[in-house]
């Protein structure tokens, strides 16, 4: 049965892993993450979640010091939506075999051409660029220019509409004027769907995506059934072998990205904060110590189970699943194909969103901040940081505790099984 299902899996989840598109749309988000986790240091030290600590620091540096700190988490939190646009038109190129620098330049152009640049002000309307349109809100019409222009980019090369450099002009200057002629042929196709656009009831491109789709895919990200189904597939697909997170990120990531960054904006404003279910959610409240919540397993396995190969792989692990990698345990217990641990492994992660989503809706804990952490901050840490209160870290020790009798009962039927293979090798073969 396992291997029929196996079978069945792992060509779709690989078919999906591998879409140019999809993967783009990861590699993308993972180009802006290290800015994005740099840039939340600033953010933290400036909003950090201990009382009078915004009043110390003035007395010591004086009222501006919050100022300097805010400008430079706005450098990145301000523009997400053109830092999307960059990253995944600049992923989406290179995996296109085209020069990825222009690829993401014609992008960023595109992008811009497509941003509403003037604002009105009382009678008189001035020629600015709102931070809204470049910020959260611009990550999906950032997404949708990314690949398109691309796209086009691309079909203008493969028809060969290039200007050809004799052989003796240096790389840098062939290649700039190969990309003239297909740069110009998007150029004129975005300025002529901004055209479009502004002839419409929506005015602009942005106002549309955010309007038709945007807005409503946040709603169904925004919701228990959704983070659900995203950690019961994700969970399900590990105890194939299948980087579970892989494969679902490439669908829900760039809602749960969004949803964090409108958390984000309204933390940075002072306002309540909009959303439970951000991408902060699910890393610091869903799974603990890696996939399946491990490190409920990995206790269990060094304090309660006897044998020998379970216990020396629980020290072995134990400290890389504190910070986050559960791969040690998942395929060195093994968790994958392995019935006796699989089914725990998929109904914690579950269990942990059912409980941390009930306590954020009762607001016995404050939402998430928005503030990334880096992916292997430990819980309790993570807890505390990305709400601010210590109610959240007990949340996150309780959800642990809870796993690890869980997980218990699976666990100790094959450790019984591992038990008696060791003494059976263990004791004296007669003669």
């Amino acid at each position: 049965m396992q291997n029929k299902i196996e079978t069945f899996l792992k060509p779709a989840t690989s078919k999906l892993a591998d879409n140019v598109v999809l993967k783009s749309l990861r590699d993308g988000f993972l180009i802006i993450t290290p800015l994005i986790l740099v840039i939340s240091i600033f953010l933290l030290i400036g909003n950090f979640p201990i009382p009078g600590w915004s009043n110390f620091w003035m007395g010591i540096f004086g009222p501006k010091w919050l100022e300097w700190f805010s400008a430079v988490s706005n450098s990145v939190f301000s523009f997400t939506g053109l830092l999307s646009c960059f990253g995944i038109s600049y992923a989406y190129g290179k995996n296109r075999g085209l020069v990825a620098v222009h690829a993401s330049a014609v992008a960023i152009v595109s992008f811009l051409i497509m941003t509403p640049t003037t604002i009105g002000s009382g009678t008189h309307t001035i020629s600015a660029v709102k931070t809204i349109y470049l910020g959260p809100n611009g990550i999906f019409l950032g997404m949708f220019t990314a690949i398109i222009s691309v796209e086009l980019f691309r079909f203008a090369i493969k028809k060969k509409w290039t200007i050809k450099m004799p052989s003796g002009v240096p790389p840098e200057v062939s290649e700039s004027f190969d990309a003239l002629l297909p740069t110009g042929f998007v150029v004129l196709i975005f300025f002529l769907v901004r055209i479009l656009f502004s002839l419409s009831s929506f005015g602009t491109a942005y106002n549309f995506i955010y309007t038709m789709l945007q807005a409503p895919l946040k709603n169904v990200g925004n919701s228990l059934p959704s983070v659900l189904l995203y950690i019961f597939l994700a969970s399900v697909l590990w105890c194939f072998g299948i980087n579970g997170p892989s494969v679902t990120n490439s669908v829900w990531s760039p809602i749960f990205f969004v949803l964090q960054q409108d958390n984000l904006k309204a933390f940075q404003a002072g306002h309540a904060l909009p959303h439970i279910y951000t991408e902060q959610f699910i890393e610091s409240f869903s799974t603990y110590g890696g996939g399946g919540s491990v490190l409920s397993l990995i206790i269990v396995m060094l304090f309660v189970c006897k044998s020998k190969r379970i216990k020396s792989l629980g020290k072995l692990t134990i400290i890389p699943s504190i910070f986050g990698i559960g791969e040690p345990v998942i395929f060195g217990l093994p968790i994958v194909l392995n019935p006796a641990v699989a089914i725990p492994f998929v109904i914690v992660p579950v269990v942990n969103v059912l409980i941390s989503g009930m306590a954020f809706t009762l607001h016995w804990i404050p939402y998430t901040n928005g503030v990334i952490l880096p992916w292997t901050t430990p819980p309790i840490i993570s807890g505390w940081l990305s709400t601010g209160s210590w109610l959240a870290a007990v949340l996150q020790l309780f959800e642990i505790i809870l796993g690890a009798f869980i997980y218990y009962p699976f666990i100790k039927i094959l450790d019984k099984q591992y038990l008696k293979e060791e003494l059976t090798m263990e004791s004296p073969v007669e003669d």
